[in-house]
């Protein structure tokens, strides 16, 4: 078993506040590229907010790893292992496990000067201990499955797959038996989903109107009741749940491909909050199980890498 250990003290640096983030207090910066890290991100919450997991590419390397960060310790350990790529962790609801996406296949290299995403070959859905250790492959084969979640009662898992010939969510038991085709689109890419914290609903992406051009949406978790969360043309992805489910949180190209920001929709009025107001990338924001901390991934950084930050949240008041 090959694991890395980093023992890091973050420091909160002048700069990386705004002032117009009212709804975030105690902006701290978790990672940094002393770490051994090109870039780090995609950041959740374990059940009792006392560790994170979140994926970074080690010095000299391209493809993303798995890690995990005790927040009170700052010690950082890798738990994937004897795989180029990885992506995707998200904690069980028990805490005692973990799931994330592995491919032993490399992503795309740059072509032309344009970088060019590919869905990984062989991205399957794994299930570990915290520790990394007794990985179970719960998905099979050649196609991408990745984008996973738990659900609320820790029965289900959720995720994206192109197994069909297309990117559509699908749901499964936690064993990874039973799966089932939620979203049924031949043409787009349907992505990111994450159960409602009462696990009736999924929200997810889908570019379903303009290729490339995200849009938000809920859909019941039998497929039914396609409700589409957001109408523009920007990018918008990401989308997170507030624990109180009257929220989503999502990242959006609004203000610009080179400024994306965090914005926070009320399921309740329509209204979207703007959050992260830095000038530079913020996105993939995810919430503690109270609702009271948010972490994502910002490149507000001194030296302007992909990083993840952590904050005190609140929710405005409307």
């Amino acid at each position: 078993m090959f694991v890395l250990f980093y023992k890091f003290l973050a420091v909160a640096f002048l700069g990386i506040s705004h002032p117009d983030e009212t709804l975030l207090d105690h902006v701290e910066q978790l990672t940094f590229p002393e770490m051994g890290f090109e870039k780090a991100g995609e950041a959740y919450f374990s059940p009792n907010s006392k560790m994170i997991s979140f994926q970074a590419v080690p010095k000299g390397e391209t493809g993303y790893q798995i890690y995990t960060m005790d927040l009170k310790t700052r010690l950082v350990k890798q738990i994937s292992q004897n795989a180029q790529n990885c992506t995707c962790s998200y904690f069980s609801p028990e805490g005692d496990k973990i799931i994330f996406a592995a491919s032993p296949f490399k992503i795309a290299e740059e072509v032309g000067g344009k970088y060019k995403w590919d869905f990984t070959p062989y991205m399957n859905i794994y299930e570990a201990n915290v520790d990394g250790s007794d990985a179970v492959a719960l998905t099979h084969g050649p196609a991408y499955h990745a984008e996973c979640a738990y659900s609320p009662d820790g029965s289900k898992i959720v995720y994206a797959s192109n197994e069909s010939g297309s990117m559509n969510i699908y749901v499964m038991d936690r064993d990874g038996r039973n799966a089932y085709q939620v979203t049924h689109t031949d043409h787009c890419y349907n992505g990111g989903p994450f159960f409602s914290p009462d696990g009736t609903k999924i929200v997810f992406r889908a570019d379903r109107e303009i290729p490339d051009y995200l849009q938000l949406y809920v859909i019941d978790t039998d497929g039914k009741s396609l409700v589409q969360l957001t109408h523009n043309e920007a990018i918008n992805w990401a989308p997170f749940w507030h624990p109180s489910q009257n929220y989503v949180a999502y990242t959006t190209s609004i203000h610009g491909h080179l400024n994306y920001e965090i914005y926070l929709l009320s399921l309740l009025t329509g209204i979207h909050t703007r959050v992260t107001h830095h000038p530079a990338f913020d996105g993939l924001s995810t919430f503690n199980a109270d609702g009271t901390k948010m972490l994502w991934t910002s490149k507000r950084g001194d030296d302007k890498t992909s990083q993840i930050f952590i904050a005190d949240f609140k929710l405005p008041s409307e």
